[in-house]
């Protein structure tokens, strides 16, 4: 045996019988192309994060367009653009449009930074936006002009508690809506 252990062997780093210095590039390549591929695979599913500030405008109630690319507005549902509301007395109300334009309100005041993670099912890069120090995602909700959809339920238990927006009105659900309401 060679001084400080090295030298040749027939017994690998672990303890392992050597098979040979080919079979050994071989497995190592394998190892390289297995851990390239698992990566490729995260990112796509992931997505890549990416921020994107820019004028925007309302496309609806929780989707905007910003620097020509389609954004969904992550963790909220407003209604649909033709969906409506019953109001005091039973009448109408065309709370989808009234969605888009407290949307486009907002989004008329300044340029807007969105945080875009992964897409929806559709290719829309799913964004939390922010129109300065004011998180839009949230403030939609928190106005009653969106509800929860896997985040912001403490702003949307303060605006049904408040009876703002959706919440002074008898409405269903979007996600319910457009299952009734199929494209």
């Amino acid at each position: 045996m060679a001084p400080f252990g090295f030298g040749s062997s027939r017994y690998g780093p672990f303890g392992w019988r050597r098979v040979g210095r080919m079979a050994d590039f071989v497995v190592a390549l394998g190892l390289l192309g297995f851990l390239a591929l698992a990566g490729a695979i995260l990112q796509y599913r992931l997505g890549p994060a990416r921020t994107l500030i820019g004028p925007a405008q309302a496309i609806d109630g929780d989707s905007l367009r910003l620097l020509g690319e389609e954004l969904r507005l992550e963790g909220i549902d407003a209604p649909e653009y033709r969906q409506s509301c019953a109001g005091p007395g039973g009448r109408q109300v065309a709370c989808g449009r009234e969605a888009r334009r407290a949307l486009q309100g907002m989004l008329a005041s300044g340029l807007v930074s969105c945080e875009i993670g992964k897409a929806d099912r559709y290719g829309r890069g799913l964004a939390r936006c922010r129109l300065g120090e004011t998180d839009i995602n949230a403030r939609l909700v928190r106005d009653g002009h969106a509800v929860s959809y896997g985040a912001y339920r403490s702003e949307e238990d303060e605006a049904r508690a408040a009876g703002r927006g959706l919440w002074a009105l008898q409405f269903e659900r979007p996600e319910a809506w457009r299952r009734s309401h199929p494209r």
